[in-house]
């Protein structure tokens, strides 16, 4: 019994260097969300890169901390999209969608109002996912009536096996 391996449980040093990595960036988050104090506050942010004028915001510290309180939920969101291996993981898609809206409104300095209407641009997102994760359930419990089989063992039916990086992001492109 000491020999049988999940096949979820992966021990090989490419899983534990991958995984270590996203642990590691996962925990620093909070300090990546400070960055933006790090930014000027004033109106026009030189640096040896590049000018940014903020017109919108008046001021570049206030633009860097709203793209933070962005940004970050959106990258740990996309982790959990990436490594979750439930069935419903294609919901994560609906937050993704509406945080990179948010991202791109910041950008846009005719915008007034950065958190308003983005209902109206998920709807033909959610109106895909919705149905398609409800046809998803539905099977889950067609088979649970009709095979006795436990929920662990559906949703373990259901799990998509992991992949590398790139075979997933091909999965949906």
């Amino acid at each position: 019994m000491k020999k049988v391996e999940s096949s979820f449980l992966r021990t090989d040093k490419k899983s534990f260097i991958i995984g270590s990595i996203i642990a590691t960036f996962i925990a620093a988050t909070p300090y990546l969300f400070y960055l933006y104090e790090s930014v000027p506050d004033k109106q026009v942010w030189n640096t040896f890169l590049f000018t940014y004028e903020s017109k919108h915001y008046g001021s570049v510290f206030v633009l860097a901390w709203t793209l933070a309180n962005k940004v970050i939920p959106l990258i740990l969101l996309i982790i959990w999209f990436f490594t979750c291996r439930h069935w419903w993981y294609h919901v994560l898609i609906v937050p993704i969608a509406m945080f990179s809206f948010q991202i791109f409104t910041i950008f846009n300095d005719d915008q007034s109002y950065i958190d308003s209407n983005q209902i109206l641009f998920l709807i033909p997102i959610m109106a895909i996912i919705v149905p398609s994760i409800y046809l998803v359930r539905a099977k889950i419990f067609n088979r649970i009536n009709d095979a006795g089989k436990t929920m662990q063992e559906l949703e373990d039916e259901f799990r998509i096996k992991p992949k590398g990086f790139f075979d997933k992001v091909k999965e949906y492109f």
